[in-house]
């Protein structure tokens, strides 16, 4: 009797058990079309759709000329960009979520004043979310909002709305500045991410503008074992 599961994915399970045992890790380089094709007995075409389906997965990369590898599936974000988290997520096809932990008008302190270009002591919006890819913590964002240009950011339902899709829809974004460092997560972060404080963390300081208005400072914090950041360049010769 015919197995009921279509013969690409048998191929695809049988890559993912090698993956998830840890007989393919990261970096490693899988059987070519041609030899899953001959070892399942069936066409180089349905080989392919395998293999694609496990690359559009994010379990796989292709690398022309040298063949189809393991990945990093590692949580992704742009260093050039300013992406919507819950369109990152939901483009990897898992589910995102969110939890705020607070949301406030408060006072700036010397740090943040400086940061959003305020004056000490002026009222600005702050909050701090942690957002989840498949329920597991990935991002602790802490956000400090000039209200003069947003004036409704604490009024959103965040739960349908990041940050970010406020911000744009509000002020569309110009301009924006990244800072990147390592850390170690003190108590209250570990404790929202879910993780010890001797967790590696990569801390994002990030700025936006709106023409030019400093709209926005947020310090994006993320466990180290389940995040990186991309950078692309392309140069002219």
């Amino acid at each position: 009797m015919a197995s009921p599961v279509p013969r690409y994915r048998q191929i695809e399970e049988f890559l993912l058990e090698k993956i998830r045992s840890g007989t393919y890790p990261v970096n490693h380089q899988i059987p070519p079309e041609e030899q899953l094709a001959r070892d399942f007995h069936v066409s180089r075409m349905t080989a392919n759709k395998a293999i694609r389906d496990l690359v559009q997965g994010g379990y796989l990369v292709r690398q022309p000329g040298l063949g189809t590898f393991v990945t990093d599936r590692k949580a992704e974000s742009s260093l050039h960009e300013v992406l919507n988290i819950a369109a990152e997520v939901r483009g990897r096809g898992n589910t995102y979520g969110n939890t705020v932990l607070s949301r406030e008008a408060i006072e700036a302190d010397d740090e943040v004043a400086l940061r959003l270009g305020v004056r000490l002591g002026t009222r600005v919006f702050h909050t701090m979310i942690v957002h989840r890819e498949n329920d597991v913590p990935i991002q602790l964002e802490e956000r400090f909002v000039n209200p003069k240009w947003v004036p409704d950011y604490l009024k959103t339902d965040f739960s349908r709305h990041t940050p970010n899709e406020v911000l744009v829809a509000a002020c569309p974004i110009s301009d924006v500045e990244h800072v990147v460092e390592a850390i170690l997560a003190d108590p209250q972060t570990a404790a929202a991410l879910d993780i010890t404080t001797i967790t590696p963390c990569l801390l994002m300081i990030r700025r936006t503008w709106s023409d030019e208005h400093l709209i926005s400072y947020a310090r994006l914090t993320h466990p180290g074992d389940r995040y990186k950041l991309r950078s692309t360049l392309r140069t002219r010769l």
